[in-house]
């Protein structure tokens, strides 16, 4: 299976430049699944359900969410009518929605993506390690299921990392978002799964994480609440990581990041 993930989806220009791409991109490089993660696409905080159906439009197959899953009220009342859009898992018992979701894609295989949130620097939440255990305890990879993505939405590292070193074997591919950064660390490890810190973000990377620079210099230069945050409408970069899986077993077999557009360095899959 060739599954293609992107990281936050930032803005205007970062949902334009998406959708924009991604069914050129389905073609081109024959994926079977792509998930995005759409936490910031509407005016950088929260997705709207007209932002969604665009992004299912352009060949999305499951949206992620984060610590933005209710910036958009709408959401809280949509949520549960779209199940391919999933909020992280470790919320509280009753908040709306679904923490996963297994997709049937074209060709018949099915794929579990999962969504969850670290604890550390962020908001409190219940534990991602039970939550993503528990999903995994419903679900058998190369059995049940032909791929399963994991997207741990975190600021530290360590956490990232203590996902994907608990995963290893059982899932295709562990890869975080949140620091709208991409990290040179994508690997496979050494029982099968992919793995990258970040996946970065689809926006203008003349910013700061998205956000139009002066706003937010002048939040750390003065230390002062400032005119509110705006994303940064510039050139956008498409930043994400595509993963080949053995169709027998669900693992990884190859990894590669994709960047295009906009001020980063462009790199595509080559198989």
């Amino acid at each position: 299976m060739r599954i293609l993930f992107l990281g936050d989806i930032v803005g205007r220009v970062g949902r334009e430049a998406v959708i924009d791409r991604l069914p050129g991109l389905r073609n081109e490089l024959s994926l079977d699944l792509v998930v995005v993660n759409g936490e910031n696409a509407s005016h950088g905080f929260g997705l709207s359900p007209a932002i969604g159906r665009d992004l299912f439009a352009a060949g999305a197959d499951v949206i992620t969410l984060g610590n933005h899953s209710w910036d958009r009220r709408d959401m809280i009342g949509h949520i549960d009518a779209e199940p391919r859009i999933i909020r992280p898992a470790n919320y509280p018992p009753g908040t709306p929605g679904q923490g996963s979701v297994v997709v049937e894609l074209v060709n018949g295989r099915k794929a579990l993506v999962i969504s969850v949130m670290g604890r550390q620097f962020m908001d409190a939440m219940d534990d991602p390690f039970r939550a993503v255990s528990d999903i995994l305890s419903r679900h058998r990879l190369g059995v049940t299921v032909q791929a399963i993505v994991v997207d741990i939405h975190a600021e530290a590292t360590s956490e990232k990392w203590a996902m994907g070193h608990i995963c290893d074997g059982r899932v295709s591919l562990v890869i975080g978002t949140h620091t709208h950064t991409p990290t040179a660390d994508h690997r496979i490890f050494p029982n099968g799964t992919a793995f990258q810190t970040d996946a970065g973000m689809c926006g203008d990377y003349d910013s700061v994480i998205g956000m139009g620079k002066d706003a937010a210099i002048a939040r750390f230069v003065r230390k002062m609440p400032g005119e509110r945050l705006q994303p940064a409408e510039g050139d956008a970069s498409i930043a994400g990581m595509m993963v080949e899986t053995d169709d027998a077993t669900g693992l990884a077999l190859r990894m590669a990041p994709l960047r295009l557009g906009g001020h980063l360095a462009q790199t595509r899959p080559d198989f």
